[in-house]
């Protein structure tokens, strides 16, 4: 009977009241997009343009404030870039991994510190940008694409030699394998942050004093960290598609 009635307590308790498969949409023209995700993302981008317009607008010698904090950021990028793509390589690629980690880092961040799910909409709810599936594997997208342009661009038609090597049999492996990689990274992401995100809504529902508030400084480590292994990893592949292309300029000489 103390089950039963456990239970039937919690019927007048929800901690979410997203549906599987319920989401606040926009219609444009024929297409149906998830609008929460735009709404999310947008408010995510906007706090990163914003503190990149404080820290820039009136920049000091010896930084402080919001600027010494934009140029930690910007050297630990270029760092994390330089020691996967190499010293001679990485330049042009920490605009686009730099993008990648903030994006993410500050999406997972505003799942955990800002009460989206006080925010009521006619049809589903408010959640962290990397809680939806469609923007984890968006981001794997674009990493599948800089990739493909890197390995192009610095090594030409040769760049392709690499599905048919050792031998043309390996070709549907090869082709799988370059969508594989950071299709897996999105899934990563995606479940991370939704685990975290479950696992913080139960403990506020069920013990909802001091628990939850370990529990939610763990999740605020785990989403750097998620943050910083899908940038180091979309560096690394990166890195991996450029490769080769010193060996090879090296034999024709």
């Amino acid at each position: 009977m103390g089950m039963l009635s456990f239970l039937n307590a919690l019927n007048f308790y929800t901690f979410a009241n997203l549906e599987v498969g319920e989401h606040f949409y926009w219609q444009l023209g024929n297409l149906k997009i998830h609008g929460q995700v735009f709404l999310t993302s947008w408010f995510v981008i906007a706090i990163l343009v914003v503190a990149s317009l404080v820290a820039t607008r009136n920049i000091q010698r010896v930084p402080s404030g919001i600027q010494n904090l934009m140029e930690y950021a910007l050297e630990f990028i270029r760092d994390l870039t330089k020691n996967q793509i190499g010293e001679k390589e990485y330049r042009p690629w920490v605009p686009f991994i730099g993008t990648l980690f903030l994006f993410i880092f500050v999406s997972n961040w505003s799942g955990a510190l800002v009460p989206w799910r006080l925010i009521k909409l006619p049809a589903g709810e408010l959640a962290a940008p990397t809680n939806d599936i469609n923007t984890t594997v968006a981001l794997a997208m674009l990493t599948s694409l800089a990739y493909f342009y890197a390995g192009f661009s610095k090594r030409g038609w040769g760049y392709f030699k690499k599905y048919i090597e050792p031998t043309p049999i390996l070709l549907p492996i090869a082709i799988l394998e370059d969508f594989t990689k950071p299709l897996s990274l999105s899934f990563r992401l995606f479940g991370n942050i939704l685990a975290d995100e479950l696992v913080v809504a139960v403990l506020v529902l069920l013990v909802p004093l001091f628990v939850p508030l370990p529990v939610m400084a763990l999740g605020l480590f785990t989403s750097a960290i998620q943050a910083l292994v899908f940038a180091t990893l979309a560096a690394a592949y990166i890195h991996e598609a450029m490769e080769g292309h010193g060996e090879e300029e090296h034999g024709e000489h």
